[in-house]
């Protein structure tokens, strides 16, 4: 091992790409990011451009060589940690069939899940595959969406690939996928660590379709000559399989053993348990992929819209701060949006709000559920609004705290990471709110990345354990609960979870006007 060997990891994130330079050890050297654009129709169609991602992981990968003067022959190794359920369709020859595809929240397969639950029990499936998010989100459905709506291309298809694992085909040309991003894709049981032919042949898709499966720190092969010099790399660098974003977080987050716990409060947030069993519950329907690491799991609950939510809020409530941190008048628009958060009490002076932005999770009652603010008067402030939006998010992940305790009580402390751990302000809102420690550590929201290059560390032979990932994170802060503001939050909470019911109601009922709407312009 020469000192100066390097590996890249992506983080390829809802919101954009970041690529981080570390050495072999685990240290991070440099990060840069790119941002993308996810194409929303106000509906069910969430959509970005895989041509993004590839052109987001050149142009960061060549800044990163740039900033550190890295040579190109330093780095021996890239992974990906990618975010899930993505249904790209490729060519036999590479080509890419469809310019937008769906991410991980779009549901417009609501059709094909309801065609397929008519054959196959809903219950025994989620127990096979511990897929709990709502079923159209799940890749089969999606791919299913192909074949019915687009024909043509689903005849065109040789496979449908991942978000991670497409842009390994184009690195190497070679089609894989690793186990934790395969148990989200509808059709793979937990037990046995296998697609299920099953459900295969009930969604009557083409198995060939399906990317086979590696573990996630096997190497898919090197970079191909074209790749390579887009990046600046050489054909020398190899490509690991990389994870799914949940499990490559989870291994980033220190989840390496039984029963630890994290918070990612990015995009979308959840809570996850690691454990050597997955946690399903048929009434929560937590979410399970299958852990980086084998033998592990990775159980969470959600929500959709958690980091999204409140940078809807700052981009709309507060516009004025977005404007002053481009012409730089402020460093970070968020910064002074923590700062208003302090200048309002707890409970926002009774303003609620809901911040299913994205729909919902199998936590929130409906998939269709409302995001908003609930008791806005003439007398609220912008201020309000703001702390309102944090304490919203907060109390969410509380109630999907309380959804795993049922199977794992002894949650007494929590790790927070991503990008919202940041905030001092938002994590003791957490530990208040929570009513228990919170600890972010100089990880803080590289834990994806971290995880990515583990995997990558650990699958070319430098690392013989993932040990090493407790020596990283060095505590930086604690947060204590102070159990008077606990009290009060309480109150808040069950007012937040009471008004979160009726939104759920008020996003059914939208649901179907515009059902009777479609109805009555075909009487038309």
């Amino acid at each position: 091992m020469e000192k100066k060997d390097k590996i890249i990891a992506y983080d390829l994130g809802t919101g954009g790409i970041k690529s981080s330079l570390f050495d072999v050890e685990g240290t991070s050297l440099v990060h840069t990011f790119q941002a993308y654009e996810t194409r929303y129709d106000g509906s069910d169609i969430h959509e970005q451009k895989p041509e993004d991602w590839w052109n987001g992981i050149v142009e960061t990968t060549r800044l990163l060589m740039k900033k550190t003067n890295t040579s190109p022959k330093e780095v021996k190794g890239l992974a990906i940690s990618g975010h899930s359920l993505g249904v790209v369709p490729v060519a036999a020859d590479g080509t890419l069939l469809r310019s937008y595809t769906p991410i991980w929240s779009d549901k417009r397969a609501g059709r094909q899940a309801a065609e397929f639950f008519k054959k196959t029990d809903y219950d025994r499936w989620y127990m096979c595959t511990g897929n709990g998010f709502p079923a159209e989100c799940y890749s089969v459905f999606k791919i299913m969406w192909y074949r019915d709506a687009e024909p043509e291309l689903y005849q065109k298809t040789y496979k449908i690939l991942g978000s991670k694992d497409y842009c390994n085909f184009v690195m190497t040309g070679k089609a894989y996928t690793d186990y934790s991003y395969a148990s989200g894709s509808g059709v793979y049981s937990l037990k046995e660590r296998a697609y299920v032919d099953e459900y295969i042949q009930t969604a009557g898709i083409d198995k060939k379709l399906l990317p086979e499966i590696i573990p996630s720190h096997g190497v898919v092969g090197n970079l191909l000559e074209g790749p390579a010099r887009e990046l600046g790399l050489t054909t020398e660098t190899k490509v690991i399989c990389g994870g799914v974003d949940n499990s490559c977080m989870a291994l980033g987050a220190k989840g390496t053993k039984h029963g630890r716990t994290y918070t990612s409060l990015g995009s979308s947030s959840w809570i996850a348990v690691i454990a050597k069993e997955p946690i399903l519950d048929r009434q929560y329907l937590p979410f399970v992929f299958e852990h980086c690491v084998e033998g592990l799991y990775t159980s969470a609950t959600s929500i959709f819209s958690a980091g999204n939510s409140f940078r809807w809020v700052r981009d709309c409530i507060c516009p004025d701060l977005v404007e002053k941190e481009k012409t730089e008048e402020i460093d970070d628009a968020y910064d002074e949006m923590n700062k208003m958060v302090t200048e309002s009490p707890i409970g926002a002076n009774k303003l609620i709000f809901n911040p299913s932005f994205a729909g919902g999770a199998m936590i929130e009652e409906s998939p269709d559920i409302c995001g908003g603010y609930i008791g806005l008067k003439l007398g609220h402030n912008r201020n309000d609004m703001v702390r309102s939006a944090m304490e919203g998010i907060t109390y969410n992940l509380y109630y999907a705290m309380l959804v795993l305790k049922k199977y794992q009580p002894d949650i007494h402390e929590m790790l927070l990471v991503g990008g919202g751990s940041k905030s001092r302000v938002w994590r003791q809102m957490f530990a208040d709110v929570f009513g228990m420690r919170m600890i972010k550590t100089v990880v803080d929201q590289d834990a994806a990345s971290l995880g990515a290059a583990a995997l990558a560390a650990y699958g070319l032979g430098y690392w013989k354990s993932y040990d090493r990932l407790d020596e990283i994170h060095v505590v930086e802060s604690i947060q204590e609960p102070d159990s008077e503001k606990t009290c009060e939050y309480r109150t808040y909470y069950e007012l937040h979870r009471k008004f979160a019911h009726y939104m759920a109601i008020m996003g059914d009922c939208l649901k179907n006007t515009n059902k009777i709407a479609e109805k009555e312009q075909k009487t038309i």
